[in-house]
């Protein structure tokens, strides 16, 4: 059995966590959500899930744009 975490909060690649935080904190102003480094409790889960979602989307056309060869 394996000794990793079952958390999926990580990142996979360790050189991209910088870049993954500044794409954070771009969404965040891009919407509008008070995002600060450190805690951010005094958020709702609605404005955090808003974030990460907005993320995903952007990465995925992305991904689309870059397998389409734009």
């Amino acid at each position: 059995m394996s000794n990793t975490s079952n958390s999926s909060n990580h990142v996979v690649v360790p050189e991209a966590k910088e870049a993954m935080d500044k794409f954070k904190m771009e969404v965040a102003t891009e919407l509008g959500v008070p995002l600060t480094n450190g805690y951010n409790g005094n958020l709702t889960s609605y404005q955090n899930g808003s974030v990460g979602g907005h993320m995903v989307k952007k990465m995925i056309e992305q991904q689309e744009k870059q397998m389409a060869g734009k």
